[in-house]
């Protein structure tokens, strides 16, 4: 039934309801306090650490997770939980080794970094890109993957349902950084539950049909009917090697992928910027243990689907133009659920939605009012205009992505869509952030290298199977056969080449300048600020356990 009973708009509404009281209830007790620029973007000192964790995965987990990963889950099987896992122990290092410079040289905004470390020019133009990138491939997709999602369980008119999703988005985003940390608390919540629930539906499901009963008993059997969707290492030969390239999973491109979002991403890295180090490393850690989390909500769904549909079961709903489509998955799923706790998961996924374009939306507007108005027309703007100019900003871009949004025409589905094209410029920007933290020596030149030589290369080797045969590759696994029979080099492996090329032009390039007497701007860091306290350490062996035993038994 693809529509929403009465009780399950009242578990919504209720839902509404409280998210936005208790966001209402956060913005007027702080209303009395002088606002300015670092309260409103950054809640400087007001996020506790369960905060700061609830409301990094809140604004990292949306509609390309809940319906783009659970439908590569129903395709490529637990592989595709590479992305939150290896996620989790990225966050270990942020908080050990970026988080210390970001806080000890008192970097609120990624362009400001780039600004500090190198120069103007770099992070002018930087601050330009990541705002085009927000929102043109950001903001549009999580909207239009949410509209799309939301519309498919509830029946609701897409435009409809576009609409209200950006209008709550801007009612959370208005109140500040403060206001989103907490009410991503709750969003969080409603975000796990109503994941687990589905998760629950479906495990049970696939027991029932099997005639036995369980969700443990379901689980043995998503084992057993589909062994191959828990193979976490593709080998070269398999279907979808081109998607997770083998050993490049844990050992290449898809660091890049991870330490560049989570380390080098003013939308992430903004909300432990205004904590004290301990404050934000706890934070964290949270996180880091939510996102173990995740795959059990995102990607064990997708699995079930999967078993589910080969025993015959909603085969028509998977079918768009006589085409299976994999982004089907979950929606079907929950339009499976009771009444009741279909409202459960409705809100769960609004939840996650919401909270990440709420993120994103305070992340555009705190770099286009700190990075952009303040410093190209300006200058003298004060605190409240730069607050207010921040609130413009906010209603101006979602306007401007309900606008783009129905047009974005995602095929490949949304997790591939958001990963292919941030992924054009993910590994020159990791290059000159790394350097640029931890080798002194590295200068602005360089710096624009990576970012304009980055991205060159990126498409240079995406379009070269069009003018080159790359078959002679495929033994090395360097290259393989894509759904065309075109031989190119994983997504993945072409990130971890590029990431390298960069690293040496900038390398090449710092120490030539440096021969020509060019003095680097340099960041304070020094070896005691990666130390961390024994809790911190505990958890983070607690993580690396679980990863070595989930890698060794699923290898």
């Amino acid at each position: 039934m693809h529509t929403l009973a009465f009780s399950d708009y009242l578990v919504f509404l209720t839902y509404f309801i409280v998210v936005s009281g208790y966001g209402l209830w956060i913005y007027y007790r702080k209303k009395a306090k002088a606002l300015n620029t670092k309260d409103y973007f950054l809640a400087e000192g007001s996020l506790t650490w369960w905060a700061i964790g609830a409301s990094l995965i809140a604004s990292n987990i949306s509609a390309e997770q809940f319906i783009g990963m659970s439908g590569d889950g129903f395709k490529l099987g637990l592989a595709i939980a590479a992305y939150e896992w290896l996620a989790a122990a990225t966050l270990l290092i942020v908080a050990v080794f970026f988080i210390p410079v970001y806080l000890k040289n008192k970097i609120y905004t990624m362009p400001q970094f780039l600004a500090q470390r190198y120069n103007g020019t770099v992070s002018t133009i930087m601050a330009v890109f990541w705002l085009l990138l927000y929102i043109v491939v950001n903001l549009t997709s999580i909207l239009y993957l949410g509209a799309l999602a939301v519309s498919s369980i509830s029946a609701i008119n897409f435009n409809v349902c576009m609409y209200g999703i950006a209008i709550f988005a801007i009612f959370i985003t208005l109140g500040g950084m403060k206001v989103i940390g907490y009410t991503d608390v709750l969003q969080v919540l409603v975000l796990i539950l109503g994941g687990l629930a589905t998760t629950y539906l479906a495990l049970d499901m696939v027991a029932d049909h099997y005639q036995t009963a369980g969700i443990w008993k379901g689980l043995g059997l998503l084992y057993e009917k589909a062994p191959s969707h828990f193979d976490m290492i593709f080998t070269k030969d398999q279907e979808h090697y081109i998607s997770l390239p083998g050993l490049s999973v844990l050992i290449g491109g898809m660091w890049i992928v991870n330490l560049n979002y989570w380390g080098c991403n003013q939308y992430i890295t903004q909300r432990a910027l205004g904590a004290d180090l301990k404050t934000a490393r706890n934070g964290i850690l949270f996180a880091a243990f939510l996102k173990m989390l995740m795959p059990v909500i995102v990607v064990l769904p997708g699995i079930a689907a999967w078993v589910l549909y080969n025993e015959g079961f909603f085969q028509a709903d998977m079918l768009v133009n006589g085409v299976v489509r994999a982004d089907k998955a979950y929606p079907v799923l929950l339009n499976l659920l009771p009444v009741g706790l279909k409202g459960l998961a409705f809100a769960a996924l609004t939840a996650a939605v919401v909270a990440s374009l709420a993120g994103k939306s305070n992340s555009i507007a705190t770099i286009f009012s700190l990075d952009i108005y303040k410093k190209l027309f300006d200058k003298e703007a004060d605190e409240r205009k730069l607050v207010n100019i921040g609130k413009i900003t906010i209603v101006f871009t979602m306007v401007l992505a309900v606008i783009i949004a129905p047009h974005l025409g995602i095929e490949k589905g949304g997790f591939q869509y958001i990963q292919e094209y941030t992924g054009f410029v993910s590994p020159g920007i990791f290059a000159m952030f790394i350097l640029g933290f931890f080798w002194r020596k590295t200068t602005s030149n360089a710096a624009l290298f990576a970012t304009i030589g980055g991205f060159a290369l990126s498409v240079v080797l995406k379009f070269i199977p069009d003018w080159v045969n790359l078959d002679f590759l495929y033994p090395y696994g360097f290259a393989v056969p894509n759904g065309s029979g075109v031989y190119e080099i994983p997504f993945i492996d072409r990130m971890g080449i590029v990431f390298v090329f960069c690293v040496i032009g900038m390398y090449l390039i710092s120490v030539w300048e440096n021969r020509r007497g060019v003095v680097p701007n340099g960041l304070q860091v020094d070896r005691s600020m990666f130390k961390v306290h024994p809790a911190f350490l505990a958890g983070s062996l607690i993580i690396a356990g679980l990863l070595v035993a989930i890698y060794t038994i699923f290898w």
